[in-house]
């Protein structure tokens, strides 16, 4: 299975086939449109399940599945996390929880806002994060924030999903450490000397034993299409 996540930063119409092909089985779009404003015509691959969410047609989290997997948004979704999404995806002999996840704003909240988002979510949904679990997206967080004021800061999200025996495939695939990771995935502004590493997938270790490759899209080859590059995880099933 191969699944990718990507903040295409808008306009996905224009550019779903760039990202198609590197032909994923499961891709997760942050600031994806409306599934009815893409442009699916015979030079775009039609997604054989999709599940689209957001406030407003412009912009929202679209999961798209290009295979025989399926996914189901959990009857526990809870809108308060309104872009922290559960699912439970079925295919090719797997069942498995997948959190779809774009860490947002908070101006109701501002200590809950991105990481502080992830953190309430996660304690929310603590009885989901068992065996094959995946949490993956833009969580808008890297360790070198942990100093901003939130209900919970980005260690604290590390050590409560380790505490579930979840952890981040980047981090253990080529062992670093977090904060010190080596591979950007956003550029701020698009300027690639404000790069910094904000978009994880996080998974049990059922799955991780699974994990094949890991692969980070290059700001040479993603910085005309977004400030994010897309994070790419190949799996054994």
């Amino acid at each position: 299975m191969r699944l990718i996540t990507w903040n295409c930063q808008g306009a996905f119409r224009k550019k779903a086939a760039s990202i198609l092909s590197y032909n994923p089985d499961i891709l997760v779009v942050q600031e994806s449109e409306h599934p009815d404003k893409l442009d699916l015509n015979s030079a775009t691959k039609r997604p054989n399940n999709l599940y689209w969410h957001g406030d407003n047609i412009h912009k929202g989290i679209g999961i798209y599945s290009y295979s025989d997997y399926k996914f189901e948004l959990l009857p526990t979704f809870n809108p308060e996390f309104r872009y922290i999404l559960p699912f439970r995806v079925t295919g090719q002999g797997q069942t498995f929880i997948l959190f779809a996840i774009w860490a947002m704003n908070n101006k109701e909240n501002y200590q809950a806002r991105y990481i502080g988002q992830i953190w309430l979510a996660i304690n929310h949904y603590a009885d989901l994060l068992g065996s094959s679990t995946i949490l993956i997206g833009d969580f808008n967080s890297n360790k070198i924030w942990d100093y901003k004021d939130r209900v919970g800061n980005h260690s604290d999200v590390v050590r409560k999903l380790a505490d579930n025996n979840i952890n981040s495939i980047y981090h253990r695939h080529f062992e670093f450490e977090q904060g010190k990771e080596k591979h950007p995935t956003f550029f701020l502004q698009r300027k690639q000397n404000k790069s910094y590493h904000i978009d994880y997938c996080f998974a049990s270790a059922d799955i991780i034993d699974k994990v094949q490759n890991i692969g980070i899209g290059t700001y040479e080859n993603w910085i005309e299409h977004s400030d994010h590059s897309p994070l790419i995880i190949d799996f054994a099933f």
